[in-house]
């Protein structure tokens, strides 16, 4: 049994369209279940549920009201009957051939993690700096914007690092979770920013140290939607604050092992360089904006983060807690 786990909060329109890719899939319904976790909605989401249920017998709602996305992806796998977590957000469209493809990587049991491609789908025409970026990001082998959760392999790699893959995507053995400790905070509300944490990294990070097997396949792909709203300074600057956030907190939990910290931290060391790159290959003002934004928020979220780590007691003791739920 595969479980497919969707936290969603107030987006009942998109998650409608990505309940349609579900029921449109390959496998056989008997194969998969569906749990979609109301993270504290006051829209129709409830009655997109409903409706679905005709389309994915194996379909359920549950309410896991506390804010934070980590809660809404914890409640999924405590209520998930499958050995095979399938964790997917709300605003994605998946290939017919997704939980398909996701158990045939499975079959091998010494797979901990499996990823695909998130390709992009721009809702309205991104601006010319965008898409320029998109299409010339590939420098190591695979097109992506971290920014938007987004990348394309240019060619069909077997093993790959647990890092590239993404929570708008991301499959994993229960068992392994549950070794990892569950996820850390994520997707916090703005007015509980404080108490972000580094999510699905924590666990990548896990599944690397522990020297598991994260495979790709190409059948596993979903498309991502990127909003107008994301196709702005002002999401570049609010991103990069975010992950200045995420990675105060990592640095905070590691710090008694720096060179663990700089070993798990090789990778988005790389994805950075690597943007930057790009950015002064083709020294766009706009782009050079947008990155300038990105690096700014970054360094803004980071040093909000130490300050209030210094401050608060009560974030202090959150970021040393051992689990999170």
């Amino acid at each position: 049994m595969i479980s497919v786990i969707i936290p969603t909060r107030n987006r009942a329109d998109l998650l409608a369209q990505a309940l349609d890719s579900i029921a449109s899939q390959c496998m056989d319904s008997s194969a998969f279940e569906v749990v979609v976790v109301d993270n504290g909605s006051t829209d129709t989401t409830s009655d997109v549920i409903e409706e679905y249920r005709g389309s994915i017998p194996n379909l359920i709602g549950i309410y896991a009201p506390d804010p934070g996305l980590h809660n809404g992806r914890h409640a999924g796998m405590m209520a998930a009957k499958g050995e095979i977590l399938v964790f997917a957000d709300d605003d994605i469209e998946a290939l017919p051939t997704w939980l398909e493809s996701i158990a045939e990587a499975f079959q091998d049991s010494d797979v901990a993690m499996v990823g695909g491609n998130n390709y992009p789908k721009f809702l309205e025409e991104p601006p010319h700096w965008l898409r320029k970026l998109w299409k010339r990001s590939d420098t190591q082998g695979y097109h992506f914007i971290p920014s938007l959760s987004v990348i394309e392999f240019t060619h069909s790699p077997r093993n790959i690092s647990p890092y590239l893959v993404w929570g708008c995507n991301f499959s994993i053995r229960k068992d392994v979770l549950l070794q990892a400790g569950g996820f850390h905070p994520d997707g916090m509300p703005q007015e509980l920013i404080r108490f972000r944490g580094d999510g699905e990294t924590h666990v990548s990070r896990f599944v690397e140290g522990s020297k598991m097997k994260c495979v790709f396949h190409p059948g596993a792909s979903v498309y991502h939607k990127v909003t107008p709203e994301r196709m702005t300074m002002r999401y570049f600057y609010q991103r990069g604050f975010n992950q200045g956030i995420s990675d105060s907190y990592t640095s905070l939990r590691e710090a008694q092992n720096t060179k663990e910290t700089i070993e798990n931290n090789r990778l988005r060391g790389i994805i950075v360089s690597a943007v930057g790159k790009v950015a002064r290959f083709f020294e766009g003002r706009e782009l050079r904006l947008a990155l300038e934004a990105l690096r700014k928020g970054h360094k803004d979220g980071f040093d909000y983060h130490q300050q209030v780590y210094r401050d608060d007691l009560e974030v202090r003791e959150w970021v040393h807690r051992s689990v999170y739920y």
